[in-house]
């Protein structure tokens, strides 16, 4: 069956869904979150939800976009979020873009175990535990 009304593309990521275009698919999905499984009540909150996510690659367009409870949403976004900036942070040390971040080996100080931190050339405690 062929589709009687012509898909909603957005014309940027951030173009705003209009609210036919919401009920159509609020409508298709039957009001059922696409996260929880649960039926979206009446004066619950919710939003559009990108089955795969813009930052992922996904696109703004309606066959992307599911109704999700917002608390639920929200959640889901700050997990691609956190899962995108390790992605771009591990990319970047690779390309060698950025440096790691020094650490007490570039210094001629070490700490031991036990806390106590040691000039590396003098075996002098410089701070931590003393005995």
């Amino acid at each position: 069956m062929a589709r009687s009304v012509e898909e909603w593309i957005g014309k940027t990521d951030d173009t705003k869904v209009p609210p036919r275009v919401r009920l159509r698919i609020f409508e298709r999905e039957n009001g059922i979150c696409h996260l929880t499984g649960q039926k979206i009540q009446p004066g619950d909150e919710w939003d559009l939800e990108h089955k795969v996510a813009l930052i992922l690659g996904g696109q703004h367009r309606e066959t992307n976009l599911f109704p999700a409870l917002q608390e639920a949403h929200r959640r889901k976004t700050a997990m691609e979020m956190k899962v995108k900036s390790k992605i771009a942070r591990v990319k970047k040390k690779h390309l060698g873009i950025t440096k790691p971040k020094s650490s007490l080996s570039h210094t001629r100080f070490k700490r031991l175990m036990d806390g106590t931190v040691v000039n590396r050339d003098t075996g002098e405690i410089v701070g931590g535990r003393q005995q």
